[in-house]
């Protein structure tokens, strides 16, 4: 009989009996908490965001908009996270991960519970602006967090584990949503699913009073920038580094402008050219979410024996070619549309599931937060013209016709993969 060799991780756990859930016994008590943190943190922040594509057909009828202003507001939320998300990963590295991981959840919060005050179209765009500096970092700046607790051989799985929260936080999105709409009036009820959004301030104390920074890493984040205390975005594009930025954000603009376009008008599209009704809408979604949850804990394993790149690329394709499918099905099949919402919800998500790894392990510890918040929240910002795109070519196009960008999304990903070198098995330095 084969043994395995004991190994200790970075909290200082001794790892002698490997299964399937080995990857959160080594975290140990201070990194499982950390991810307990940074699962809740992204779980709301999906819940934050979706208040918005959920209830876009009662928005843009309450105040008599058009595709592409509608599609404005999202575009606008993604655009500003891609400042929130830099400015966090730069305070990740300045003042640590969990003081940078609060003050993201606070933010996209407060400006959440805000947008469910909005009197007109404009302070709304506004306010779901300002949300997006929240929204930007949190993800970043959690994935770090765990990150450096977690073992090089279980970064993925972890890192994939702390990803399928979106998909959590999306169904509780949908299941509130559902309820709501169906006791109010739409023109109230988008109110009240933006005030729903005061739920992460709950996660706020729970983060103050239980997690902290790796000690490994926050020592390596202090010596490393003993010459220099404060993270400098010019590092990162500093010979050695620029190549992995540029492909790094082009990557994960490929990716996003993918998964943003489908997140974003998937809702109206059965909506208003399948003809469901928000209950209907809510069981396609309730496939849709459960391949998305099943995509991030498959892609997790993948991503640990494939490796970050051919993971990546096998769901970029895969992707698009559902994307493709899901949208030019003719009329009356919504029976095939059903079944096939659970292999897009499963490929798209699988997708990000390297993503946390993967970044973390490009950059080294002393810019890691200013590395990885940039890459995803420039790709994420840039992105963010693909859902605006759709909005503006729906008119012509239709809804359906115009998701053909989210395929092109992922097709920019797999170019991108080409500059990047493998990272899976690599120590966090």
């Amino acid at each position: 009989m084969s043994t395995t060799p004991v190994t200790t991780s970075p909290a200082g756990d001794i790892d002698e009996d490997p299964g399937p859930f080995d990857w959160f016994r080594t975290l140990g008590p201070r990194g499982r908490r950390a991810f307990a943190g940074a699962f809740g943190g992204y779980a709301l922040d999906s819940y934050d965001f979706f208040t918005l594509p959920l209830s876009m057909v009662a928005i843009a009828a309450y105040f008599g908009l058009n595709t592409g202003q509608t599609g404005l507001l999202a575009t606008v939320t993604l655009v500003v996270s891609a400042v929130g998300g830099a400015v966090a990963g730069v305070l990740a590295d300045r003042i640590g991960r969990v003081k940078a991981l609060m003050i993201t959840v606070a933010t996209y919060a407060f400006f959440t519970v805000l947008c469910g005050f909005a009197p007109t179209y404009e302070s709304l765009l506004v306010l779901r602006g300002l949300q997006g500096l929240g929204f930007g970092g949190e993800w970043a700046v959690g994935a770090i967090l765990v990150a450096e607790y977690a073992s090089a051989k279980h970064r993925g799985r972890t890192l994939a584990f702390v990803q399928s929260s979106w998909a959590v936080g999306w169904a509780l999105a949908v299941v509130v949503n559902t309820t709501v709409f169906e006791l109010l009036d739409p023109a109230t009820a988008w109110r009240v699913m933006f005030w729903t959004g005061a739920l992460p301030a709950l996660l706020v104390l729970y983060v103050r009073k239980n997690v902290q920074d790796a000690p490994d890493a926050a020592a390596k984040r202090l010596t490393g920038r003993r010459g220099n205390p404060f993270a400098s975005f010019a590092e990162i594009f500093k010979p050695g580094l620029a190549k992995t930025t540029f492909f790094a954000a082009l990557l994960a603009t490929g990716v996003q402008g993918g998964y943003y376009t489908l997140a974003t008008w998937v809702p109206a599209y059965l909506k208003t050219e399948r003809g469901l009704t928000v209950v209907g809408t809510g069981g396609y979604l309730t496939v849709l979410i459960s391949g998305a949850f099943c995509g991030y804990l498959t892609g997790g394993f993948l991503t640990d024996r494939l490796g970050r790149k051919r993971t990546i690329a096998l769901f970029a394709v895969l992707s698009a070619a559902c994307v493709l499918a899901f949208t030019h099905l003719p009329a009356g099949a919504n029976g095939v549309l059903l079944a096939l919402s659970f292999p897009l919800g499963f490929c798209m998500s699988a997708i990000f599931s390297g993503f946390g790894s993967f970044l973390s392990e490009l950059y080294p510890t002393a810019v890691r937060g200013t590395g990885q918040g940039f890459t995803y929240n420039m790709g994420r910002g840039v992105g963010a013209f693909f859902p605006a795109l759709v909005g503006f070519m729906a008119g012509s196009w239709g809804v359906g016709g115009a998701l053909v960008f989210g395929a092109i999304g992922y097709g920019i990903a797999v170019i991108a993969l080409l500059g990047l070198p493998e990272t899976r098995g690599r120590e966090l330095v």
